[in-house]
């Protein structure tokens, strides 16, 4: 049996599935350079989600804590988010410094930015949140999962609620 998929019901079903999809948050993500300049407009935290393309409990934070609708509204309201890939190749200038990629093997290697951000007690760990200040100040530091509950404690306390 042929369905036939007419111009009216091809319409209908996009009108449909855009009214659906319009209720789930999209979180706002931003490159460093774009962060940076928006800040010198309007002044906000900078929360920087460190990770790699291959780990498995990073995925789990893309799937789960950052599609929560209130961890998306307080990232979008209050933050300025970066989900920056540690093993990106490409030269970053933040802050008038600029960061490149330093292979340490085979097709391994990581970026000059991940290691400043998610270096805790000399190791990097995926995943790693990090939380910029204002000033540029690293105000949060954490490796792991960090659940939606956990996620919006942290967000709340970085930005004084």
């Amino acid at each position: 049996m042929h369905y036939l998929l007419t111009k009216k019901t091809a319409l209908t079903f996009l009108f449909l599935l855009t009214v659906i999809t319009s209720g789930f948050a999209q979180l706002k993500r931003y490159t460093f350079a774009e962060a940076e300049q928006l800040s010198k407009q309007n002044p906000k935290p900078i929360v920087v989600f460190v990770h790699t393309s291959w780990c498995t409990y990073c995925k789990l934070m893309e799937n789960s804590t950052f599609k929560n609708k209130e961890v998306v509204t307080a990232l979008n309201t209050n933050f300025y988010f970066v989900s920056f890939d540690a093993e990106t190749k490409e030269p970053i200038t933040y802050q008038g410094h600029s960061f490149y990629f330093k292979p340490n093997g085979t097709n391994t290697g990581i970026h000059e930015l991940a290691t400043a951000l998610a270096t805790i007690d000399n190791q990097v760990v995926y995943p790693t949140l990090t939380i910029l200040g204002t000033d540029q100040s690293i105000l949060f530091q954490q490796h792991s999962v960090i659940r939606a509950k956990e996620m919006l404690s942290i967000l709340y306390k970085a930005n004084g609620l």
